[in-house]
């Protein structure tokens, strides 16, 4: 399958990490006249800084959240890690960096693009514009979807105003909606002295259709994600726009590569963070992420090959062997050897692209809006892109023969496997989700999760109370400098404090 990517020259390379490294303020809504340079700064350089932070951020943090609450992941018998997630210790000082991050970097340096003016009058900024939007709703949506309410209105105004009101979810949400229609319909009408980014767009190039086409996509999953709150209208309505634009939805895997070498801090962010480091070390997250016993045993049981892309056999028998979520593990057969970890398919090369948003996600939610009646299509459309989801998922992962792999898997009389076996839609399209978005953007499943209850039997650590976390907390930055609007939450809240749209 075609991924679409460019590769910054060395110069732009050298900016974008370079503004990564010195962008971040302790101020999250205070955006600087230029967040490297008052005097030179323009929207060419800025935005690989941005795109690079966002693909960091999603790639690292979120995507290890994700996989550890939908239990693909745990944690061998001879490693003291992770046991905020066993014990579900959703806390204010826990995996701080996806709101802090989002605020501090990346909307910053995107809010700076969206404000600057060319001095001369002779450069028209709109293709940033567009990016900026798009990036801003696609992190946008997820700040809402873990936190709830958050500063949006008065968020990024720079010190004209450092205490920013926490806005309603749903209201952010539907502003969000109209940005990205806004974002896509520029994107296909921009002004004729338009610069175009080319590539200082570290994820599309500069081709402005992929943009209309990627607003278009996060759009739909917002509007998807609407599926328990009675909107239909609303959510038909707003697809009427998507459709009206012509240009679709993406149509191969969004990725992120501003040019990632086998260089110190200069590695594909999910391969540096939990593969190896540049001088081919296994990192000791590496080692302590192994299978869970739940993923292992549904992948064999459904006669899944993607088990071995997803994990490698484990070091000692050579056998895909997962264990259960637990601090405590007894030693024999459940140390980091005797355990699958984290597979070729995910960790590739230092230089692999970092995704963003797989095809076959996007495949899923548009098979999910005709089964829900949003778009117009029949069950054999929407069993077709059901199983060129899955096809997608095996292209990606880069397993052998893919194609012909897939629909052997997909013709089979299995439950949440086959179309024609599974009598719940929904559920099997939510199940192969969690299958796809194994070890990338399993942020997304345990949203899904939460939004679905699928899938059913999925576990909950043993650790735990026995109820999986539905949001995240405000960080403990946020109580310290904007005590007068950030909403009180307690532990408690974690597992109570559901999505608007539950």
């Amino acid at each position: 399958m075609k991924k679409i990517y460019n590769i910054l020259d060395k110069s732009l390379l050298v900016i974008a990490f370079g503004i990564i490294a010195s962008s971040c303020s302790d101020d999250f809504y205070d955006v600087n006249e230029n967040p490297n340079d008052p005097s030179i700064s323009t929207p060419i350089q800025t935005l690989p800084a941005a795109q690079v932070t966002f693909a960091e951020l999603n790639g690292t943090s979120m995507t290890y959240v994700g996989n550890m609450f939908v239990y693909n992941w745990a944690t061998p018998s001879n490693w003291s890690a992770n046991s905020d997630f066993f014990r579900y210790n959703v806390s204010s000082s826990f995996y701080t960096n996806i709101f802090e991050t989002s605020y501090a970097s990346i909307f910053k340096n995107l809010t700076y693009i969206e404000n600057y003016e060319d001095p001369t009058g002779a450069v028209d900024y709109s293709s940033y514009d567009v990016i900026a939007q798009t990036i801003k709703g696609f992190q946008y949506q997820y700040l809402v979807d873990l936190y709830g309410d958050v500063p949006f209105t008065e968020a990024n105004q720079r010190a004209e105003n450092t205490t920013p009101v926490y806005d309603d979810a749903e209201t952010v949400y539907k502003s969000i909606i109209d940005s990205l229609t806004s974002a896509a319909n520029l994107a296909l009408n921009l002004p004729e002295n338009a610069e175009n980014p080319g590539d200082s767009d570290i994820i599309f190039g500069g081709d402005m259709e992929k943009w209309a086409q990627f607003a278009n996509t996060i759009k739909l999953r917002m509007l998807v994600r609407l599926s328990n709150t009675g909107q239909e209208a609303y959510i038909k309505e707003q697809i009427a726009l998507i459709d009206a634009n012509g240009v679709g939805y993406i149509t191969a895997d969004v990725m992120a590569n501003p040019g990632y070498s086998k260089n110190a801090d200069k590695q594909s962010p999910f391969y540096d963070y939990a593969g190896y480091d540049e001088g081919d070390a296994e990192t000791n997250r590496h080692d302590y992420t192994v299978a869970t016993d739940y993923t292992i045993d549904y992948l064999s049981s459904t006669n899944d090959p993607r088990i071995g892309y997803l994990y490698s056999p484990s070091e000692d028998a050579d056998e895909f062997k997962g264990v259960w979520q637990a601090i405590n593990l007894p030693g024999e057969g459940y140390t980091s050897d005797d355990l699958s970890k984290i597979g070729t398919g995910l960790i590739k090369s230092p230089t692999q692209d970092q995704p963003i948003m797989l095809l076959a996600e996007a495949l899923l939610i548009q098979s999910e809006a005709i089964v829900r009646g949003y778009i117009d299509g029949s069950d054999a459309e929407a069993k077709q892109l059901y199983n060129d989801a899955i096809t997608a998922s095996f292209e990606y992962l880069e397993v052998e023969d893919a194609a012909t792999e897939a629909e052997t898997y997909y013709s089979q009389g299995v439950k949440n496997v086959g179309w024609d076996t599974s009598s719940d839609k929904i559920e099997a399209i939510i199940t192969q989700k969690w299958v796809i978005l194994n070890g990338t953007s399993s942020i997304e499943s345990w949203i899904e999760n939460t939004r679905t209850g699928f899938p059913v039997d999925l576990p909950v650590s043993g650790d735990s109370d026995g109820i999986r976390p539905v949001s995240l907390l405000y960080p403990t930055s946020e109580y310290s400098r904007n005590s007068e609007n950030v909403p009180p939450t307690s532990r408690e809240d974690a597992f109570t404090n559901y999505p608007f749209w539950k």
